[in-house]
């Protein structure tokens, strides 16, 4: 059950796909040179494989556990939190000015999925502070910043996400807690929030809670929502830690799976209310929070990313070792389950799909970088909305795809999968609840139609259409030369694929007016498509870029031919499903909506 980074596969995803050498030339990324990142990568690799990737099945079975009103965290958390921040690594893509390293997201983002890989659970503490960071240099006050952003990024505090209450889920517009001006200019906060991921912990000295309430006379709705940090420990002028603020944890929940990450029951204001301050302006609170949870479900498909990858080489190393049965072709004994067909077909799929979606992520990364350094504000605009296009499908497509890679992580490893002494079984477990939080994939696919698709008449997926043609050209050159069947049958594939995600985005913008639940209906298989098509996209990318690695006798050959040989895996097994997709998402909604109510 040990993990080892795919240092070389992130390093060509970064430097081949995502041009880190186009970042690094951006205003305040300088230091990000290639030789700087490799470091930066390898001894990440180091303290997650070695620090963190051991607690992962240790902390399943013996999780963090609540006792009045204090949490425990699992044996060995407290200890590698400390090391995790006295490196830095909180800190990596945060502003020098307030104690971090001022990396590009790019750089970042290997470091997360790394981490992920090792143990979700413990990962979980350090994105819900980089959303909480987020929001504060955003929209935090001067006064704010001053207080809190140095402790965040240094990992001696970290931060909270609060917005679900029992009777709102993911209805925001529902939410009760209340904010109550004070004299002195802070607020009295009192309500419920649950589902607080590591609301409560004993691996940092405070504990910042970003809250969202409604002040006594706010409108209804979202419209009446605002955002306050309410700490567990009030900071004196100096930035001492002073009084215990009026926020308990009650209980933590008992969960499927991610059982080590507390996730707590918080109350607010029952001895006379929780001190808090405003963020922004009133009324703005679900705008601010959005830049939380955009950070957030960036983060989630990473966990997804490398979930994945954890389950993939733990299936590989079993399909390696775990000897069954003569093969097909008729061996003379039993051989390494390995050697079977269908064992070849789930694994090759396993990291096809993890593949796919971390180009994909990183390939976003990259374009987030160029949308906040660029020099030029239509170039910085141009690359903001491809990313924001994308950030619903990393979160989607990614947390959907590790949970077909556990599953067959589970099924390559027989009825040992079943059995939870193996961890196969955690790894399935675990990616249940990436589908979930920070908006479940119907939520992704609502954001994708309305808000990324359909409000600009679909310009920027007609867009990224057009660049996905320009490689099917290329593609289509490399296939017609000797030796280029492969590119040929990618090409052939992509083509079709680009093909049905072009007639579900005219779909999607011809009928929102005139048929709105029939778009609707589609929406998550639509998410699916564009996953689907666009990791295929980056995955003829990474085929062509190995084929002219090979062609120069460059690097490592072995390498660049598993990089062509899974890219032409991805395309017979995942793109080959576009077809079915478009014609489900464009003629499928009479299916959907055809039963009454009183029929289910």
């Amino acid at each position: 059950m040990s993990y080892q980074a795919p240092l070389k596969d992130m390093l060509f995803v970064l430097n081949e796909l995502a041009a880190l050498s186009t970042i690094n030339q951006l205003p305040g990324c300088e230091d990000a040179t290639a030789d700087t990142v490799e470091a930066v990568l390898e001894e990440n690799a180091k303290f997650c494989g070695n620090v963190v990737a051991p607690l992962n099945y240790p902390s399943d079975v013996k999780p963090s556990f609540w006792h009045d009103g204090q949490v425990t965290t699992a044996a060995g958390f407290k200890g590698a939190f400390k090391s995790f921040a006295e490196a830095g690594w909180q800190g990596v893509q945060h502003p020098v000015a307030f104690g971090g390293q001022g990396l590009p997201k790019l750089v970042a983002t290997p470091c997360i999925e790394m981490l992920n890989a090792a143990s979700i659970s413990f990962a979980l503490v350090a994105l819900l502070s980089d959303g909480a960071i987020e929001a504060l240099i955003t929209a935090g006050s001067d006064a704010q910043k001053a207080i809190y952003l140095e402790p965040l990024i240094s990992g001696k505090w970290t931060g909270t996400m609060n917005l679900t209450e029992p009777q709102a889920g993911s209805d925001l517009a529902a939410v009760r807690t209340r904010a109550v001006p004070q004299d002195d200019g802070t607020y009295k906060v009192f309500g419920t929030k649950i589902y607080i991921t590591y609301g409560e912990h004993d691996m940092a000295d405070n504990i910042v809670h970003l809250v969202l309430a409604r002040t006594p006379d706010a409108p209804a709705g979202v419209k009446g929502i605002s955002l306050f940090v309410v700490p567990k420990f009030l900071v004196n002028a100096d930035g001492s830690l002073g009084a215990r603020n009026d926020a308990h944890c009650v209980s933590i929940e008992h969960k499927l799976g991610i059982k080590a990450s507390p996730t707590a029951v918080l109350q607010f204001g029952d001895h006379g209310g929780a001190i808090g301050t405003l963020v922004g302006e009133e009324n703005r609170g679900l705008e601010y929070m959005f830049i939380m949870m955009n950070a957030a479900r960036f983060g989630v498909g990473l966990q997804g990313i490398g979930l994945a990858e954890r389950a993939y080489q733990q299936a590989v190393a079993f399909a390696k070792d775990r000897v069954q049965s003569r093969d097909v072709a008729g061996s003379s004994g039993p051989v390494t389950i390995i050697h079977h067909p269908d064992v070849r077909r789930m694994l090759m799929s396993m990291r096809a799909q993890t593949e796919a979606a971390r180009a994909l992520a990183y390939v976003g990364a990259g374009l987030s970088d160029l949308a906040h350094h660029h020099a030029d504000a239509e170039t910085r605009a141009a690359n903001l909305a491809v990313y924001e296009y994308l950030v619903p499908i990393i979160k989607g497509w990614s947390t959907e795809m590790a949970q077909d890679v556990t599953r067959d992580g589970v099924q390559v490893h027989g009825g040992m999968g079943f059995i939870e002494e193996t961890g196969a079984a955690q790894h399935y477990r675990d990616a249940k609840i990436l589908t979930i939080y920070e908006g479940t994939t119907a939520i992704q696919a609502n954001d994708l139609v309305g808000r990324k698709t359909v409000r600009d008449g679909g310009a920027v997926a007609r867009a990224i259409l057009a660049q996905v043609r320009a490689t099917e050209a290329q593609l289509l050159e490399a296939g017609a030369l000797p030796g280029g069947a492969h590119f040929a049958a990618i090409g052939a594939q992509l083509a079709q694929g680009s093909a049905a995600l072009e007639a579900v985005v005219e779909f999607m913008v011809a009928n929102i007016k005139t048929d709105v639940t029939a778009v609707f209906a589609g929406s998550v298989p639509y998410l699916r498509l564009a996953g689907i098509v666009l990791g295929g996209w980056q995955m003829a990318r990474a085929a062509l870029i190995a084929q002219s690695k090979l062609d120069a006798g460059e690097g490592d050959a072995s390498f660049y031919q598993a990089k062509i040989g899974t890219a032409r895996f991805f395309a017979d097994h995942q793109l080959s499903q576009a077809g079915s997709l478009r014609s489900a998402i464009v003629g499928g909604s009479a299916g959907v909506m055809a039963l009454t109510e009183a029929q289910f």
